[in-house]
């Protein structure tokens, strides 16, 4: 059985030998800048993990892996143009180190070619894994229009906010997993399952990120502790903190997010501490960890040898292990 490194090292490998000595250079030179950006790889790893659930040709689910893997950094290219960002994993974006419109036209080729790689699996599962693939990215695209709007709505609730971070972060690995289970010989039925954990990790994936980007080590989580207030993201932890909120500590929090408090320093303090008074970080932490146990329940009830969901329960409580 393989291990998460190595199918790291396998999707890695393949990116580079895909997109070696590409032409027109001014179309490809943004795209391999933007596929050599680091990162985890998780969501084709997502895709061998899931294929390999069932079967030892993961072989077969490398190009279609390669392909989820350019989705997803099309929707990050086209995001940081929406959201004017000017880093991406503390390296200029595409549109800053080049211009927009090459940002645009390299990340519609980057969308195409995902398209061209998820349809190199075989013909007797292509039309499940093209509408597994297609539904994922309508829904991602409508996850990111959900977000765009909490930015001019004065609150959110729970519920819109974790139904936009299903559809904007959660069906994405969800669907990897399932492509790759599909490929991999899973049934329909099993498949269905295989999505239903992929949805629970995606769903403590993100919370994990909003806790972190507000309680982390800057030297760990890899960039600036404080993001998300800084920015005004309505995440769950502000949700939760005005629901728990006294009139006194919403205040607060209402002149923290009308810009009254100009000092960023000082923005991040007061809204950390309300957060901690209230609880929200370990209520955040307990919401996570339930996404989690029920991604693990899931993986027990898959009809594979024990061996063959190693690398996902030990991926899934390395989660775990990062908001105790």
């Amino acid at each position: 059985m393989k291990n998460i490194d190595d199918f790291q090292l396998i999707v890695d490998e393949e990116i580079k030998r895909q997109h070696r000595n590409l032409e027109p250079k001014e179309l490809y030179e943004p795209i391999w800048y933007t596929l050599s950006n680091g990162g985890k790889r998780l969501r084709p790893v997502l895709v061998l993990m899931g294929c390999q659930l069932f079967s030892d040709r993961i072989e077969e689910a490398v190009l279609p892996a390669i392909g989820i893997e350019m989705f997803h950094n099309f929707t990050l290219l086209h995001d940081d143009i929406m959201d004017k960002a000017f880093l991406r994993r503390n390296r200029p974006t595409v549109h800053i180190k080049w211009d927009v419109n090459r940002a645009i036209l390299s990340g519609d080729a980057l969308a195409i070619q995902s398209n061209i790689f998820i349809s190199s699996c075989s013909r007797e599962v292509l039309p499940e894994v093209l509408n597994v693939f297609l539904t994922t990215a309508l829904q991602v695209c409508e996850g990111q229009q959900y977000d765009l709007n909490f930015e001019i709505k004065s609150m959110v609730s729970v519920d819109e906010y974790m139904n936009m971070i299903r559809l904007k972060t959660a069906v994405l690995l969800a669907g990897s997993l399932q492509i790759g289970a599909i490929i991999g010989g899973a049934g329909k039925d099993w498949a269905q399952r295989v999505y239903d954990l992929g949805c629970e990790l995606g769903m403590a994936f993100q919370l994990q990120d909003d806790l972190l980007d507000t309680f982390g080590d800057e030297d760990v989580f890899g960039k600036s502790i404080g993001g998300d207030i800084l920015s005004d993201k309505k995440t769950f932890l502000l949700i939760k903190a005005y629901e728990q909120a006294s009139p006194e500590q919403a205040k607060v929090l209402d002149d923290c997010y009308s810009g009254k408090c100009t000092d960023p320093d000082q923005k991040v303090k007061e809204v950390r501490k309300i957060f901690m008074d209230l609880g929200i970080d370990q209520m955040t932490r307990k919401k996570v960890r339930e996404y989690l146990y029920s991604a693990l329940a899931i993986l027990e009830e898959l009809p594979v040898e024990k061996e063959r969901k190693t690398e996902l329960e030990n991926f899934t409580r390395s989660l775990m292990d990062r908001v105790r």
